[in-house]
């Protein structure tokens, strides 16, 4: 789950602590289920997710020898630093684009927040305390726990587990957000998130065979001691996460493929910035841990395949001095914003939806031309770009020059991924090298820059803008969390949108390094591990 529904828990917990002890549920079939139902001698797939690892971080703690496990991981395998992310560069967005292989135009999970026209109320699956405290525990909970799987994301989009059930496999998710699958499975509400909103004690989901979500579904309850009290954020942590997994490999019951979520390493860079390299270190001694529960590293890679990979990067947040924080309301005129915790109405011009270094800002009333919005964000020196649609043409603007691109699908320009565009103005706008004479365009500081942008601004119903900060900076409305001096991610930019990938020992790899290629990949790799444990 991602950090921030991590923080807005804690934050429900404080607030809630006088109502009683959690309550737990009855464990689930789940050990029993992938058992019974797994293939002797398939040598397992485990992708394990690390929230907002970088490449840099790797390499500087390799070159020092500070990170024995992903060093020996890398010896034994491929590993790639470049693979582009999904945007917005926000976990739940991400994970998403990799759970399905499809980016949000498709798969419909904008960002950790946004504004739902139909629903009439702005989305948020816990950015921030004081979002959480303005907007309600209730409404944030349901929306994190209950609509994101069974609403906001595509019902006809199906996930890898929806497909590695029809091909017969089993599959597992540890702390994934994003877990839809065909098997039933019960979440398990405590009773202080109870106690601050209307959900049940429990909630009935599907999800992959195993699927294990902190205290809220913990299939090794009284199998296994896990940390789930308040000081580890309710399961919520790498230990959590990684002492499942060890518990899964020493009573041989590993499905055929298991994602794996560590989020501890993203709140540390939150808090001091990108080049803090503690939480790598302790990522690589869990590593290590999860490793040696085979019997030794080497026996590890003899009966599976491990994928280590980021999901977003981050850039370096400036300090208070250098005023980092660009005020949205302020630029748009407060007056005009829906303010936290109010509700639409038929008064409100414009609602903010920020997701740290990006925001969406929507435009209600029917007489208000996006273009005009637009200008008033354009004024800012703090701001690298803002985007919209025109009919079937995306319209983006640098606001340091003023200078314009207008692109859309289709046409004679092929850029690397073989997908095709019309590209009119100019396209340094997007730090695109557009070969006309030769049917090309590259990207530089934006990676997949046109295919992503286009599926941001397709992922929901409505009139809006997207508007990104420039590195260092960060958007901010009357209530979301601040990253001064520390790191923030969310925008397009590369070093928020390039992550590793390290794939030990097999000769295969994605198409493309991209996530949203991801979930073909896997299904292959899955596919061909039948019979190869040594």
């Amino acid at each position: 789950m991602c950090q921030k529904a991590i923080f807005f828990l804690l934050t429900l917990f404080v607030l809630a602590s006088v109502s009683g002890c959690q309550a737990r549920g009855p464990g689930e079939q789940d050990l029993l289920r992938i058992q019974s139902a797994g293939e002797a001698g398939n040598k397992k797939v485990i992708l394990i997710v690390v929230d907002s690892l970088m490449a840099q971080s790797i390499d500087r703690g390799i070159r020092q020898n500070r990170l024995p496990a992903f060093q020996f991981l890398i010896g034994r395998g491929q590993y790639y630093k470049e693979m582009v992310s999904s945007f917005p560069t926000m976990s739940v967005t991400i994970d998403s684009s990799l759970i399905t292989g499809a980016y949000p135009d498709e798969h419909r999970v904008p960002g950790l927040t946004w504004y739902s026209m139909d629903d009439r109320r702005l989305i948020n699956y816990g950015t921030g305390p004081m979002e959480v405290l303005h907007q309600g525990g209730g409404p944030v909970l349901s929306d994190a726990l209950v609509h994101l799987n069974r609403s906001h994301l595509n019902g006809k989009l199906p996930t890898i587990y929806d497909e590695l059930a029809r091909r017969g496999f089993t599959s597992g998710s540890v702390n994934g957000l994003i877990y839809r699958g065909q098997t039933n499975h019960t979440l398990s509400i405590p009773g202080w998130m109870q106690a601050v909103s209307p959900l049940p004690d429990k909630i009935q989901v599907i999800g992959p065979d195993f699927l294990s979500l902190g205290v809220l579904s913990n299939p090794l309850e009284g199998a296994a001691h896990l940390p789930v009290g308040p000081f580890g954020r309710f399961g919520l942590n790498n230990s959590f996460a990684i002492e499942t997994v060890s518990y899964l490999v020493r009573t041989k019951a590993l499905p055929d493929f298991l994602y794996v979520y560590l989020p501890d390493l993203d709140q540390k860079l939150h808090r001091n910035g990108p080049s803090d390299m503690a939480g790598v270190e302790k990522t690589d001694r869990q590593l290590q841990n999860l490793l040696e529960a085979f019997g030794s590293p080497e026996q590890a890679l003899n009966e599976a395949v491990f994928l280590i990979m980021g999901d977003s990067g981050m850039t370096p947040i400036l300090p208070a001095a250098q005023q980092p924080e660009i005020d949205l309301p302020a630029l748009l005129g407060p007056e005009r914003v829906l303010s936290p915790g109010e509700k639409v109405s038929e008064r409100t011009e414009l609602v903010t939806a920020v997701n740290e270094t990006m925001a969406y800002v929507y435009a209600l009333k029917e007489n208000q031309p996006l273009k005009n919005t637009a200008e008033l964000l354009l004024t800012d020196p703090r701001i690298d770009f803002v985007a919209w649609k025109e009919k079937e043409w995306i319209r983006v603007i640098q606001a340091s020059t003023l200078k314009q691109l207008k692109y859309k699908a289709g046409g004679g320009l092929k850029d690397s991924y073989n997908q095709a565009w019309t590209i009119e103005q100019d396209g340094t706008v997007l730090d695109l090298k557009v070969n006309t004479a030769g049917g090309s365009v590259a990207y530089g500081d934006y990676p997949d820059a046109l295919r992503r942008l286009s599926g941001a601004l397709h992922s929901q119903n409505g009139e809006f803008l997207i508007v990104t900060a420039k590195p260092g900076y960060e958007l901010a409305d009357k209530s979301s969390p601040s990253h001064k001096g520390g790191g923030g991610h969310g925008a397009m930019y590369r070093m928020e949108s390039l992550v590793p990938l390290i794939i030990s020992e097999t000769g295969h790899r994605p198409k493309y390094l991209r996530i949203v290629d991801l979930k073909a990949f896997l299904l292959d790799l899955v596919t061909k591990q039948k019979g190869q444990v040594q």
